[in-house]
């Protein structure tokens, strides 16, 4: 968010700097393609202007963050324990055992993480991998995971996949079921359409931005359940701690106690993250994270010599291990219990937003800065997770929708030109948050207003060049491409066949349930029987009233009985019958039962406006 503040930050403390080049081993190359030559990740776009003193678009804490990040190559954790970092938006760490090396999180991409094992082995031998660890199930700890083994090394027993219970769940699901819409937002929330450059896109705080290369997806052959469970890799003890519901819905912590080293996935980085991403999913718990932190610091924190994590540069020391830790804990607890004093006392979200101030202590702390989530929309999304979207004011329970409201706005102010004559003085006055909601009512009232577009287009980059965070920059600055350009879709889509491969039946009936279009399938009365031998179960599934709801087993008749193999059922859930007949699927009735249930299916959208109507 925007900070005018800057000046004051402690811009002489360069132990960060330290930190992120300790180790250093070797930079590797800095482009990344996939088989067809297509480039899936350039780090070097990044470094090749990231250097002195921050220029005036961009906010000079953000401006330090984003050198941090982009510093790139292998570097030495601890003994045997090594880190690639700047090859994705995540870090991919590699723990040598007695015979092989057990990967944590393979990055995005199966191309970015095959380049960083190479990287890692031209300077530490050709090791096998023993194990894949994945700390938690957002796709950047899993989706690169073919880059380091194979679905036949790990059926063979040669490799060992562990993840917290859960994980297949909660990845599957959040790629799947909203997972068009939150693909479009992070578009915006990782600049995808910006130019790499000091007026576009510069980092997202937590990482650059997200690989672009093929998604993988591998069953977890141990799954972790309980804090204190321990387990021996290839001769590396580890203790594992649950961490469910924090930054993720499913993450795990773990230790390796000969090794003195505390891998914290992502819920302790050099940054404040998000209770509610940009992109969209479901409100995280900041109680629950701050203990858990609280945990790990008496659980792991005199036994460890070195902290790191999926994201940014581990911290060295157990004095200064506590420090950290503590910072982070006080963070998030902090913002949870101000929250709720003063939504007892009520404020609304978007009130505490602008009341809630940081201890000094914690604010002069750069591993407290919101380059990733905010002070500003993580408050708002406790007020959410505690009180929905209403904030019990009536006149605010039944308002218009934003064209609707847009269009009554701007007649009331006299018409679009007076409004943007009014937004064009709020500009020159430097009132930016005004002049973007006076336009914002303009282009939802009048779209094709040109003037208003250019001038909000104008806006948005201003807010752009003066936000700390980064995802926030990338917001703005791609809400301005869009006003000037026309609308870049979805660069990343995260659905890749692997995982919708992993849905269960359960989640696959749930998926297309999602996408019923209602009053389409109103008149339909459909009654369908699923017989999946590779699962060894069946169901019964019926449309009636616009509703597709499924039971497992029955006795009852249905119309059509489906028999429907492993990898038929992944066609059905791209929507391709044609390719799911082909893998086997048969049918034995009332044929048009199938086709009428997928005609009233309606996909997501990946190219809906954002900044438009």
């Amino acid at each position: 968010m925007p900070r005018p503040d800057h000046a004051d930050l402690p811009f002489d403390d360069t132990a960060d700097f330290d930190a992120a080049e300790r180790g250093f081993v070797a930079a590797g190359e800095p482009v990344i393609r996939n088989a067809a030559g297509t480039v899936v990740w350039d780090n070097g776009s990044y470094t090749s202007f990231l250097t002195g003193e921050a220029p005036d678009t961009v906010h000079p804490s953000l401006w330090r963050q984003s050198t941090l990040v982009a510093k790139q190559g292998l570097f030495e954790v601890t003994d045997g324990i090594y880190q690639v970092r700047g090859y994705d938006l995540s870090n991919i760490s590699f723990v040598e055992g007695e015979t092989g090396v057990i990967v944590i999180d393979p990055l995005i991409s199966i191309e970015t993480a095959a380049a960083a094992l190479a990287l890692y082995r031209e300077h530490r031998g050709d090791r096998p991998v023993v194990a894949v660890i994945h700390t938690h199930s957002h796709i950047d700890h899993f989706g690169g995971v073919k880059g380091v083994t194979s679905k036949e090394d790990v059926d063979a027993g040669r490799v060992q996949i562990i993840a917290p219970e859960g994980f297949v769940e909660h990845a599957v699901a959040e790629n799947v079921y909203a997972g068009t819409a939150m693909a479009r937002r992070a578009g915006y929330m990782y600049g995808a359409a910006l130019d790499r450059s000091a007026t576009g896109g510069l980092g997202a705080g937590l990482g650059q931005t997200t690989s672009t290369g093929t998604v993988s997806m591998l069953d977890p052959t141990l799954t972790i359940t309980t804090t204190g469970e321990e387990h021996t890799v290839d001769g590396v003890r580890i203790v594992f701690q649950m961490a469910p519901g924090t930054e993720a819905p499913a993450e795990m912590h773990f230790h390796f106690p000969d090794k003195r080293a505390l891998c914290m996935a992502e819920n302790a980085t050099h940054t404040l993250h998000n209770l509610l991403t940009l992109r969209g999913a479901l409100v995280r718990d900041p109680h629950i994270w701050a203990h858990y932190l609280t945990e790990a610091i008496e659980l792991f924190a005199d036994d460890s010599d070195v902290v790191f994590a999926s994201h940014h540069w581990p911290t060295w020391g157990t004095e200064q291990i506590v420090e950290f830790l503590s910072t982070q804990r006080d963070l998030y607890a902090y913002l949870h219990d101000q929250t709720l004093r003063l939504l007892n006392r009520g404020y609304t979200g978007p009130e505490i937003a602008e009341l809630i101030e940081l201890p000094p202590a914690l604010e002069n702390a750069w591993n407290t800065h919101g380059y990733y989530g905010s002070v500003s929309h993580n408050v708002k999304a406790i007020y959410q997770r505690y009180l929905g979207w209403f904030d019990g004011n009536p006149a605010r329970l039944w308002q218009h929708p934003p064209t609707e409201k847009a269009k009554r706005y701007v007649a009331a102010m006299g018409g679009s030109h007076a409004v943007v004559a009014l937004a064009r003085t709020a500009f020159d006055e430097g009132d930016l948050r005004w002049a973007a909601e006076l336009l914002d009512h303009v282009v939802f009232a009048d779209p094709d207003h040109a003037a208003g577009k250019a001038l909000l287009a104008d806006v948005f980059e201003q807010l752009g060049y003066g936000s700390e965070n980064g995802t926030w920059r990338c917001f703005f600055l791609s809400g301005a491409t869009e006003l000037r350009t026309g609308n870049f879709g979805t660069p990343t889509v995260t659905s890749a066949p692997d995982i919708l491969a992993h849905l269960s039946p359960e989640m696959l009936f749930d998926a297309l349930a999602i996408q019923v279009n209602g009053p389409e399938a109103w008149d339909l009365d459909l009654t369908i029987g699923w017989e999946l031998p590779d699962h060894h179960s069946s169901y019964r599934m019926t449309l009636r009233n616009g509703v597709l709801t499924y039971v497992e087993g029955g006795d009852k008749p249905v119309a059509l009985t489906l028999t429907v193999p492993a990898a038929a059922l992944a066609a059905l859930a791209g929507g391709d019958i044609a390719a799911a007949r082909a893998s086997g699927l048969a049918a034995d009735g009332d044929q048009s039962q199938l086709t009428a249930l997928f005609g009233v299916l309606q996909p997501g959208d990946p190219d809906f406006d954002i900044v438009l109507p």
